[in-house]
């Protein structure tokens, strides 16, 4: 199988004027195409702090970070990367909301835009192209944010928490909802949760 991605020995420690506090200590492991893999452990315990040496945001005290091949020196095109929040922008509608990746990149056209159309049709949202964040839901917007990381074509799709904020029934269901989103779309994925039970739960996640 592919890689895509590899970590080896990783390490992470943040400093401060009073003290050195260590995130991540000798992390190793890899990620092959197409695998959904989730990362579980507490808050605080460096979970986030992965994701973001990954994607390029923040780079490593120690160790390495290859990303389809290459070392990561900073943020990556080929990387999607999903928070938390959804971050929608309240001004414009859902349509626009998930081109906006593809304006920042200049990627914006008519190809890009139809296909983009297409995926929220395809996901049920379709019908909702022209209303506004603060007129859906929230398992509904959690899959406007998905399908704006998936229009730009990312390679690698980073999750981090991105059902926290909902309410535990609509978690479980938005979880299972994306990953057939996934699963359908092809996609490696990275997760991130605190949450044991969503993870056990969420039978489309793959534990390594």
């Amino acid at each position: 199988m592919e890689k895509i991605v590899e970590i080896k020995n990783v390490s992470m420690n943040y400093h401060t004027l009073d003290r050195e506090t260590v995130a991540l200590k000798d992390l190793s492991f890899e990620v092959y195409k197409g695998e959904i893999v989730v990362i579980v452990g507490p808050s605080g315990c460096g979970k986030s702090t992965i994701l973001s040496i990954i994607s390029g945001l923040i780079k490593p005290s120690s160790g390495e970070v290859i990303v389809n091949g290459k070392p990561v020196s900073g943020t990556n095109k080929t990387i999607g990367y999903m928070f938390q929040k959804d971050h929608l922008f309240e001004w414009r509608n859902i349509l626009k909301n998930v081109l906006i990746g593809l304006e920042i990149q200049n990627k914006l056209n008519e190809e890009t835009k139809a296909r983009t159309e297409k995926l929220l049709e395809m996901y049920g949202l379709g019908e909702f192209k022209n209303y506004y964040p603060s007129q859906l839901s929230g398992g509904m917007r959690q899959r406007v944010a998905l399908i704006r990381t998936l229009a730009i074509k990312p390679e690698l799709l980073l999750l981090d928490e991105p059902f926290s904020a909902l309410d535990y029934q609509t978690r479980l269901a938005v979880a299972d909802d994306i990953g057939r989103i996934l699963k359908k779309e092809e996609k490696t994925a990275i997760m991130v949760t605190h949450d044991i039970s969503e993870a056990i739960s969420s039978k489309w996640l793959l534990f390594r």
